[in-house]
């Protein structure tokens, strides 16, 4: 298991059924929450990788040479404590071990924290997608960012 800063305590277990609990705390409007099922569908994914952390997660994957951060989500309760800078860390980490040498996320354009975060790890706007969020009662803008990683390993 990667070993992460925070609060020093770690999710019971890494269940679908857990990470899909952790998710929809952390994401009440759009974008939704995803569930169970789902998560477990991309964790079956030979390409799709879990970084589990303290009081949160981050999913990614790759396809050749790039990855995607699919989702990156921290307890509410444990937030500004590094805990989402070190899955981030993680991720890129992981991502260019498994041969990715630039990665792709998306983030809604009004989540001021998020967006902070990955403009502080360095990733750079490489788009917009306008109405990319709805949750039945609002749309939402999503901003694509790029990083370039280094290739640590092989695919």
């Amino acid at each position: 298991m990667l070993h992460h800063r925070g609060t020093g305590r770690r999710l019971r277990s890494m269940t679908p059924e857990t990470l899909a609990a952790l998710h929809s705390a952390c994401f009440r409007t759009a974008p939704r929450a995803w569930s169970a099922a789902e998560l477990a569908t991309l964790l079956e994914q030979p390409q799709v990788f879990l970084i589990p952390g303290e009081d949160g997660f981050a999913l990614g994957r790759v396809a050749g040479p790039e990855a995607e951060l699919l989702t990156l989500a921290v307890a509410p309760a444990s937030r500004r404590q590094g805990i989402g800078r070190s899955l981030l860390e993680a991720f890129e980490t992981q991502a260019g071990l498994r041969g990715a040498s630039e990665a792709f996320l998306e983030v809604a354009a009004d989540n001021a924290a998020a967006c902070l975060l990955y403009e502080n790890a360095g990733w750079m706007k490489a788009g917009r997608r306008p109405g990319y969020y709805t949750d039945g009662r609002s749309v939402r803008d999503a901003v694509v960012l790029r990083k370039a990683l280094e290739i640590s390993g092989a695919t």
